[in-house]
């Protein structure tokens, strides 16, 4: 447990693109096996290419899509190589959803903070 990261149900993730920086706050998703990023986001961030695609269940249906991988930093934590799902999170309150391929990566997450 001492080398766990404790992070709250939102965070700011930080996408790493060469030597800039760009934060972003994002929703913690225990539920959600990979993370995902707003199309319109991941376009302004210039991220691709798609490597794959995924078919993903969610409240909306089943849908299929692209994945891209990011280098990302979470609470001083840099992440590389990172997978996210493209999806119009536009209705949604945060353009990126922290899923269980960074969770597992060391964090904890404290529903207080």
């Amino acid at each position: 447990m001492e080398d766990k990261i404790v992070i709250g149900l939102t965070e700011h993730l930080i996408f790493l693109i060469g030597n800039k920086r760009r934060a972003v706050e994002a929703k913690v998703d225990t539920g959600a096996t990979k993370s995902s990023i707003d199309v319109k986001l991941a376009n302004e961030l210039k991220l691709g290419p798609i490597l794959d695609n995924k078919i993903i269940k969610s409240a909306h249906g089943i849908r299929r899509r692209p994945i891209i991988a990011a280098d990302v930093e979470l609470s001083g934590k840099k992440l590389y190589k990172i997978q996210f799902t493209i999806a119009d999170r536009n209705y949604m309150q945060y353009p990126v959803l922290i899923g269980q391929n960074i969770l597992k990566k060391g964090f904890l997450i404290d529903i207080t903070k």
